[in-house]
């Protein structure tokens, strides 16, 4: 993968629930991480010591999250609707020439700061809620 333009990385909502993405307007900076937990089997027998894990097990999960300007009347309704209902909702996370990370999520944080001399902005963060797929470019 080349140099990309961050800008380029976009966060989308399935606004209407039947698989129509609309992109989160206005979001200066995004990220995507990915967590797996580890599960310890290490024991008295273990060679020299060394911790032991168990692989393919514990918990994964994919965060999101974002910052940035209100731009978009409907999506920023759409994120508040979602973050106050508690709702877990189809998202994707475009990566431009790399691919498409996909599935549910749950809006965890939802912040809104501005100063006196500035403009309102706001922070999202999302927390996956079941598989997340990939896509390829």
């Amino acid at each position: 993968m080349v140099a990309q333009k961050g800008k380029d990385l976009l966060l989308k909502l399935d606004a209407d629930g039947e698989g129509s993405f609309v992109t989160v307007a206005g979001l200066r900076t995004k990220r995507l991480a990915f967590n797996s937990e580890t599960v310890d089997v290490t024991d008295s027998d273990s060679a020299g010591r060394w911790r032991e894990l168990l692989a393919g097990s514990g918990v994964q999960r994919a965060a999101v999250s974002g910052a940035g300007i209100f731009k978009d009347q409907a999506s920023d309704a759409a994120i508040r609707a979602r973050f106050f209902a508690g709702t877990i909702g189809d998202w994707q996370f475009v990566v431009p020439d790399f691919g498409t990370v996909a599935g549910a999520f749950q809006v965890t944080s939802l912040e809104y700061t501005g100063a006196h001399d500035g403009e309102v902005t706001f922070e999202i963060a999302l927390e996956s809620a079941g598989p997340v797929g990939f896509e390829a470019a």
